[in-house]
């Protein structure tokens, strides 16, 4: 397998929209939709379904097509290769006079069933008689629906819509080929009517396959994927065609299940409108992100858009981020995915069959299949095409500290001195917008920051770091030759143009603005020198990059955008605001690699490479970045918080689906800001959301210029009492979570992962999304509802214990938090537990078979790392349990490939914990090892010997606990027994 860098094709279709008539607010299919609560078809309906449920599979098997060499070699299931398709998208709007797609008959076949109907008016709102000169089928649902909900479409396609036919179908060494040809023009302009299909059978787990046109490049989406020059011998899935209407069928072998079939509804590939619908084998799906809500997506008439925008989380709406990806689980606890490699903005449609329609609105359509089977493995199948996890430094993972208003050095040091007075952890101070000139990228202002580089300094010798807020959007008003980074990227040309040839000027945080070229080398270049310099005057530590969709104070320009198809396509998707310049710069903008209409939603990834790059030339270190806009692939470069969430319960709640999704996506480094940016919290919810904030991989606390102060000091001091012994537990467990994070590193894995990850052939945890996984060993169960004293959580089968019952802060440099109310263990067959959760706790256990390393948290991550460690070994019921420690100096570059690293696993059983030195080198050989606690030890030992020696212990017959006290180091072996 070798990398390659797809072609970039600069398609510069033709349009945007006239300025001056101000937005333009397409009507949607909504308007056609009935409520989604319409009650449930009756029994006999029901026993119709089923019947032309059955029928159609039989049909569908009837009228597929096995490639040649298939049928010709094959002697089994096994040799049949399943291949999933992915992605339509949304068809545009009517065809004008004179438009290829003529008038059509009305269909008479249009007996189809209200969940399995396919949009024919996903442009607009259309009448009966517009609707029959489509060719499609009308059937109005009553009542009228209120918008925005959508419901079943009113025009549908018939069974004989007209759709591609397939060609010759031909094997190659990679898989299979052939033309795809369309003899009826569609109700979208410029249909592409000759188009290739190829299938590449890469891995035993991937299918990859495109549909493309032959005689012109069209824009590709610029990402590294791996790229395979044989086809895999054996795979899990078998693919099948239908040659007209063209479809792809991909089956899963072992039990024959449909896991891809787009034979569902025609194909589309117009200019600005590809549609890819499929079945989908259950209602269970989960990814295209970035939206706000549950980690499940309903499949209930529900629309995903996917058009990066600055808009503060609310269901229902385009959020900051694009992931064109969905996992989707299968009866008994398979899972597969599907990845849509497309930039363009579109709609992702689920509808109740179950079925999704990809309606993109440019590009190709290129997709991959991932067959796990296990739902982790399909993440793992993912992150090999996108790329794994960046390892973050260590003091990454402590607790950051923000405000929007700290407007000196003097309050902000003074943030840091009230943090240490009253003993709270503090690893990274950070800035807003506060600390620049004029709010000016890449300058400090010189009244209240004027000692900015000493302060940066103070920090860095009190054993902490500091991170600051860079907009990409650069200042263009300052006179020539007062503002560097203007003068020098005009000078290199870096902005983005217009169309004509001038920078694009928009109006963010400085006022007029223009935007750097993130895809131009000479950009990345320039980009790299002014954050070097930068920091030659100050000496951060890594970069925040906010307002990075890019977001835009004007819609498209100071002076608006032109009137061409790019600026108003024939299909919008259901972007807020209408347009796709809505609070962004304008589509036909002109970027090195293609327009904006193709690159927008690759902006702040793009600037995340960029950082990523610069920061490590400047520091010569692990890069630290935090951007608020992604796209798939992000991980590899960067973190994600989820903007400007906020200060509400709803938000807390909403947070944990957040978190465990872009885990999924291979962005394990995210969180919310913990009580919340926008609005006043309250003492309880900021309390609840640092205890759940001490389990996000990211726990930064930032608040807005006009809410009150939410610092954990500001409040009473039963208040402060409650959130230090969160942070306290946090910090205790940073080792565990630094090795979380090697292994999604250099594994592919999640570090905070929901449920099902683990448990997936429990049908309960598939759509658990209000507790969370540490890995496979810890089990959070938050507080997510105001006034709770309790909190009802799942456990699945298995031995939990109660990590309350290891005193875990009392061997490090803070004060040693309370005890807490001893819980009984808790032995699950799979059942709902009530637990209490007085204000000072959050309820967190570990799983029986699993041991974690521990350390005596400090108040920074400087601190800590040189305290002792301790070991807490979970027993199953045969008596073993598991364990590892990644150890490095947290934060060199290069550290896997050079050796430079520790790596222990941790054995127990037959009443013994010992250690396996994988690895052992200078960085972690000599941490001290004072205490090992054995969780599940049924009866009280008569001895317990350390290397052979008899030593102290202490057993608690209530807790079946035992504490043994020992003065070992990590990296040398150790035999720990007891009889």
């Amino acid at each position: 397998m070798e990398h390659h860098q797809r072609p970039m094709i600069n398609q510069l279709c033709s349009g945007l929209q006239d300025p001056a008539r101000g937005p333009q607010v397409p009507p949607t299919m909504d308007a056609r939709w009935p409520p989604s609560s319409r009650p449930l078809l009756g029994v006999c309906t029901l026993v119709c379904l089923a019947t032309a449920a059955f029928l159609g599979h039989i049909l569908l098997r009837d009228s597929l097509v096995a490639p040649q060499e298939q049928r010709r070699f094959s002697q089994g299931p096994e040799q049949l290769y399943h291949a999933h398709q992915q992605g339509a998208r949304n068809p545009g709007p009517q065809p004008s006079p004179g438009h290829p797609g003529r008038t059509r008959a009305a269909p008479t076949q249009c007996d189809v069933p209200p969940n399995s109907r396919f949009d024919c008016a996903p442009d607009k709102a259309i009448t009966q008689q517009q609707c029959e000169a489509r060719g499609c089928c009308y059937r109005p649902a009553t009542p009228w629906p209120q918008l925005p909900r959508m419901g079943q479409p009113w025009c549908f396609f018939p069974p004989s819509y007209p759709s591609y036919k397939l060609e010759n179908l031909t094997t190659t060494e990679t898989g299979y080929t052939a033309a795809l040809t369309r003899s009826t023009p569609t109700f979208f302009p410029k249909d592409i009517l000759a188009l290739r299909l190829d299938v590449l059978l890469e891995t035993e787990s991937r299918l990859h396959f495109t549909i493309k046109d032959p005689t012109n490049r069209r824009y590709e989406v610029p990402l590294e994927t791996p790229r395979s020059h044989g086809r895999a011998l054996a795979t899990l899935y078998s693919v099948e065609f239908q040659e007209e209407p063209f479809g792809v069928v991909v089956r899963r072998k072992l039990d024959g299940r449909v896991l891809l079939n787009t034979t569902v509804a025609p194909l589309f590939f117009a200019d600005q409108f590809l549609q890819l619908s499929t079945s989908l084998p259950s209602q269970y799906i989960t990814g295209l992100a970035e939206h706000l809500g549950s980690l499940m997506l309903s499949t209930n008439w529900t629309r995903v858009t996917l058009w990066n925008r600055d808009i503060a989380p609310s269901p229902n709406v385009n959020l900051y981020g694009s992931h064109p990806f969905y996992l989707a689980l299968e009866d008994g606890g398979s899972a597969h995915g599907v990845f849509l490699l497309n930039s363009n903005a579109m709609d992702v449609v689920l509808q109740p069959s179950p079925a999704l329609s990809w309606r993109s609105t440019g590009g190709i359509l290129d997709v991959y299949v991932f067959l796990g089977p296990e739902p982790k493995s399909v993440v793992q199948q993912y992150l090999e095409v996108v790329g794994s996890p960046f390892m973050p430094p260590y003091w990454g993972l402590g607790f950051h500290l923000c405000r929007w208003g700290y407007s000196s050095t003097a309050i902000t040091r003074q943030v840091v001195e009230n943090m240490t007075r009253a003993h709270f952890p503090l690893d990274t101070q950070w800035n807003d917008l506060d600390y620049m000139d004029a709010r000016r990228d890449f300058t400090f202002n010189k009244d209240g920051f004027r000692d900015f580089p000493a302060m940066v300094q103070e920090l860095h010798r009190g054993g902490r770091r500091y991170v600051m807020i860079v907009d990409p959007a650069i200042s263009s008003s300052s006179p020539p030759g007062s503002y560097r980074p203007y003068d020098e990227g005009l000078r290199r040309k870096v902005f983005i143009t217009n169309e004509t040839g001038q920078p694009l000027i928009g109006k963010v945080w400085p006022g007029f603005t223009v935007f750097p070229d993130f895809t131009s080398p000479a950009a990345l270049d320039w980009w790299q020198d002014m954050v070097s310099e930068f920091h030659a005057q100050v000496p951060f530590d890594g970069m925040w990059i906010d307002m990075n969709e890019p977001s835009n104070f004007v819609r498209g320009s100071v002076y608006g955008c032109p009137d061409n198809d790019l600026e108003n396509p024939p299909y919008v998707p259901g972007v807020v605001g209408g347009t796709l310049r809505a609070a962004t710069i304008c589509a036909s903008s002109r970027q090195l690699l293609s327009t904006h209409y193709n690159l927008h939603n690759l902006y702040g990834l793009t600037e995340a490479i960029a950082s990523h790059r610069a920061l490590v030339k400047a520091r010569g270190t692990r890069p630290f970045v935090i951007s608020r806009s992604t796209f798939a692939g992000h991980g590899q470069y960067a973190g994600h918080w989820t903007g400007d969430v906020w200060s509400s319960w709803e938000q807390l709640s909403y947070s944990v689906p957040e978190i465990l999704l872009f885990n999924l996506l291979g962005v394990p480094l995210v969180g919310a800001d913990v009580c919340g940016f926008l609005g006043n919290t309250s003492e309880e919810l900021c309390v609840r959301w640092t205890q759940l904030g001490a389990f996000y991989p990211f726990m930064r606390n930032h608040n807005d210029l006009n809410s009150l102060p939410q610092e954990p000091y500001r409040f009473s001091a039963t208040a402060q009492e409650a959130m230090r012994k969160a942070l306290a537990l946090r910090y205790s467990l940073l080792p565990h979570l630094y090795t979380l994070f090697h292994r999604a590193h250099a594994g592919g894995e999640t570090v905070a992962r929901p449920l099902f990850l683990e448990f997936p052939e429990d049908p309960h945890t598939w759509t658990m999304d209000r507790q969370l996984l540490w890995g496979e060993a810890l089990l959070i169960t938050p507080v997510l509802e105001a006034g709770k004293v309790e909190v009802t959580g799942y456990f699945p089968a298995g031995t939990w214990y109660d990590l309350q019952t290891v005193p875990v802060g009392a061997f490090g440099s803070l004060p040693p938090p309370p005890p807490a109310p001893l819980m009984s263990t808790i032995h699950s067959k799979g059942q709902w537990v009530t637990l209490p959760a007085p204000l000072d706790t959050i309820n967190v256990h570990l799983r029986a078979g699993h041991i974690i390393p521990l350390q005596g948290p400090g108040l920074t991550t400087t601190e800590s790392r040189k305290q002792p460690m301790a070991l807490v070994a979970a027993l199953g019921t045969n008596g073993e349990a598991r364990g590892e420690l990644f150890w490095d100096d947290g934060e060199s570059l290069g550290v896997l490939e050079r050796g430079a690293y520790t790596e222990v696993v941790f054995l127990a059983r037959n009443d013994t914990i010992m250690n396996e030195l994988v690895r052992v080198t200078s960085e972690g050989a000599g941490l001290q090892l004072r205490k090992v606690t054995v969780l599940g030890v049924a009866a009280g030992p008569r001895q317990v010997l350390c290397n052979g020696v008899p030593v102290a212990f202490t057993y608690n017959p209530d807790t079946k606990t035992l504490d043994i006290p020992v003065s070992l180091t990590m990296g040398e072996q150790f035999l720990i027994s007891w009889s």
